[in-house]
């Protein structure tokens, strides 16, 4: 190793400079850093020592010496630190870093459960015969509400507390407007499921949100009775909730549809026996259907006198809740990662 007796002069700190770059440059692991460190840059290494000598140069050569030293010093320590091919902190204890090693595995995301319902619901449908058609988010209020029987001012419209973006548009209440939209591009036969999202100015609380996902069902055709709807429905049932499902039919009201009607399943967790989820009364309330109001086949074009439909609108994370036993909807929608990875 040499010693600072040798380094005396500008030119002789500038050779020990270019041959400290060159072997740095040639510093392949941490155990050959950890080396070079110590050999140059350690309390006892080269780097430091030149400065301890200076106590025996002339005065008047000392001043620059040390300055120019300080700075090679500083330099070195720098570029030492700053090697791309550091691991961080260089011990001889370290090994070198591996870029063949597998990753750490990451976390791997899931269908949320609201999209598994909704799909698994369209599913069942399009195997009974049923299209899929979509529709805008933000509506007008006239296929939102006039084109579905709710005269403007009728008291009907406050069953569902609207988003306005304007006088004349607003974020779509249910996927109901859709069915006029298909209505006025297609004729009968219509059989088709309008999925999709809806916004009501609710009090959001464990059993309502101000957004949910909704499906829709229309079918338009020749001699379309109620009795082809319950069958439907009852299709529906036993292949969503399971074969020994049955249906219970009340009537309701809704202005698209007449007459209207509100649809029950036997409780598949108690098998009817009376439960928590059906509120010990072995039934659970899944949607809305009847048919189609006149006034509304004659919104999207077809003639009421000639053809009659069906149409019905579920929840979905509704009937999620109640498939899953679950009591707060607004777990679908806070993004619990412990709450999504159970499904």
């Amino acid at each position: 190793m040499a010693t600072p007796a040798e380094y005396r002069t500008p030119k002789q700190l500038d050779a020990l400079e270019q041959s400290l770059r060159a072997e740095m440059g040639t510093l392949a692991d941490d155990r050959a850093a950890e080396e070079f460190r110590i050999k140059y840059l350690g309390k006892k290494g080269l780097l430091r020592s030149l400065l301890k000598g200076l106590a025996g140069m002339p005065e008047n050569e000392r001043k620059a010496f040390g300055a120019r030293a300080n700075r090679l010093r500083a330099d070195i320590e720098q570029e030492f630190k700053q090697a791309p091919w550091r691991s961080g902190g260089a011990t001889a204890e370290h090994s070198s870093f591996d870029p063949t090693l597998p990753a750490a595995p990451l976390p791997i995301g899931s269908i949320h459960p609201s999209v598994q319902t909704c799909d698994e619901i369209c599913d069942i449908f399009v195997r009974m015969g049923f299209d899929i058609a979509y529709g805008p988010d933000v509506e007008t209020d006239y296929y939102n509400f006039e084109a579905l029987n709710f005269p403007r001012h009728h008291p009907a419209r406050d069953m569902q507390d609207t988003f306005f973006v304007s006088d004349s548009m607003l974020l779509r209440t249910h996927t109901s407007p859709v069915q006029i939209r298909v209505m006025e591009k297609q004729k009968p036969p219509i059989r088709c499921i309008m999925p999709g999202t809806v916004y009501r100015h609710e009090e959001i609380s464990a059993r309502s949100y101000c957004q949910f996902a909704q499906v829709e069902g229309l079918y338009i055709d020749r001699d379309v009775s109620m009795a082809d709807l319950k069958g439907t429905l009852l299709a529906f049932s036993k292949q969503f909730f399971g074969e020994n499902t049955k249906i219970k039919i009340r009537s309701s009201f809704f202005p698209f549809t007449e007459p209207s009607i509100e649809v029950d399943v036997w409780c598949f967790v108690c098998n009817g026996s009376g439960c928590s989820v059906c509120k010990q009364s072995g039934w659970l309330e899944i949607l809305g259907a009847g048919m189609v109001h006149p006034n509304v086949l004659k919104a999207g074009g077809i003639d009421s006198e000639e053809y009659t439909g069906f149409a019905f609108g579920m929840g979905v994370e509704r009937i999620a809740l109640m498939r899953y036993g679950i009591d707060d909807i607004r777990l679908f929608f806070e993004n619990d990662v412990r709450f999504l990875k159970q499904f």
